[in-house]
C-alpha cells in the first residue's frame, strides 16, 4: 500500500460556492425530472443494519474519517455501492 496521504485539501472556493444564490448556479447540464424518470424510480427505505467488526487499512478509515460527520454512513454507503455493481444473477 502507497505511504501517500490519501486525503489533500479541498481546493474549491467554499465562500464563493456559500454566497451564491440559486439563480447563479448553472444547472443546464441536469437532466430535467420527468414523468418517465419518476415512472422507472424505486423507493428505497431504509434496512435495518446490524454492527459488525470489519478490519481496514488505517489510511482508508482516515480518509473517511477526514471527510466529517457520518463517515459510518459513507462507507457503508461505498459498501453497498461495490456489492451492488459485483452481484451476479441469482437462481
Amino acid at each position: 500500500m502507497s505511504d501517500k496521504p490519501m486525503n489533500k485539501p479541498s481546493e474549491t472556493d467554499w465562500a464563493r460556492i456559500d454566497a451564491m444564490t440559486d439563480a447563479e448556479i448553472d444547472t443546464s447540464d441536469i437532466p430535467p425530472l420527468t414523468e418517465a424518470f419518476f415512472k422507472r424510480a424505486n423507493v428505497r427505505m431504509p434496512r435495518h443494519l446490524i454492527a459488525v467488526t470489519v478490519q481496514v487499512d488505517p489510511e482508508v478509515l482516515a480518509w473517511f474519517k477526514a471527510q466529517g460527520e457520518g463517515y459510518e454512513q459513507r462507507m457503508h454507503a461505498a459498501l453497498r455501492i461495490y456489492a451492488e455493481a459485483h452481484k451476479t444473477a441469482q437462481p
